[in-house]
């Protein structure tokens, strides 16, 4: 005898089977170790372009920094070291991306196992945008604000480690803060949020994001908090559009 259609949604929609805490710890070690073997690769092969990758992050501050210089004989290395690490993280952001969907959708329903690729996809080229504004617009911005702050008494001179540090805090920064909306909808989708409630919070959101910025901002002065701050709130604003517009669960 054939099981009535709802018993089959059910069945369908039912989670994958319980893992016992070994099993689950042994899973997360199993994903971690992929994901660090996946920088490593691309962090190798990233090395032999960290020169390259070097220039083009000094190019937002050029006009007032022409050359960066390095106080330790390990400095110049260890900077391409870390250069070359950044660029491999970056490359490796899809398959980190499904390693931390791929350990979390064990406990979720079949209709949301299938937001994988959304997670992938989307989670990848937010990263990638919000990196990119940040080289496009908010490193010039900051950089000039504090390359010329002391001008004509005081003139720049910042080693490449201190310098490097900085802009990868930047980029990296303004890269997970462009996740926000993915994971807003990500929140609606599965039933956690709904967009009424994001539009009552909006002070509470504000509030938030200005915690978010001061803490996240690379500096204390208020171009840089006014900086992080705006993107953040349109963002959010952003997240609540596209969420309204996104398939919610049926109750």
């Amino acid at each position: 005898m054939n099981p009535p259609p709802r018993a089959l949604a059910r069945t369908e929609q039912a989670p994958e089977p319980q893992l016992s805490v070994a099993q689950h710890l042994e899973e997360l070690r199993r994903r971690i170790f992929i994901c660090l073997a996946a920088v490593l690769v691309t962090s190798s092969l990233a090395m032999a372009f960290a020169e390259r990758i070097i220039g083009w992050l000094m190019r937002p501050a050029q006009q007032w920094l022409p050359s960066l210089v390095f106080f330790g004989p390990m400095e110049a290395l260890m900077a391409h070291v870390q250069v070359a690490l950044a660029a491999g993280a970056a490359a490796s952001l899809p398959i980190v991306f499904y390693q931390i969907w791929a350990f979390v959708r064990t406990g979720l329903r079949s209709r949301e196992r299938s937001l994988g690729l959304m997670v992938v996809g989307w989670g990848t080229a937010l990263f990638v945008a919000g990196a990119a504004l940040a080289y496009w617009l908010v490193l010039p911005a900051v950089l000039r604000f504090l390359l010329t702050f002391g001008e004509p008494y005081l003139e720049p001179v910042i080693s490449v480690s201190h310098y490097l540090a900085f802009v990868l805090s930047v980029l990296i920064t303004c890269g997970l803060v462009f996740e926000l909306p993915l994971v807003i909808v990500m929140l609606v989708r599965l039933g956690v949020v709904a967009p009424s409630t994001l539009r009552r919070q909006r002070g509470l959101a504000l509030i938030i994001i200005l915690v978010m910025a001061a803490v996240l901002s690379p500096t204390t002065d208020a171009v840089s908090l006014l900086v992080m701050t705006l993107p953040m709130v349109l963002l959010y604003e952003v997240s609540i559009i596209v969420a309204s517009w996104s398939p919610r669960p049926r109750a």
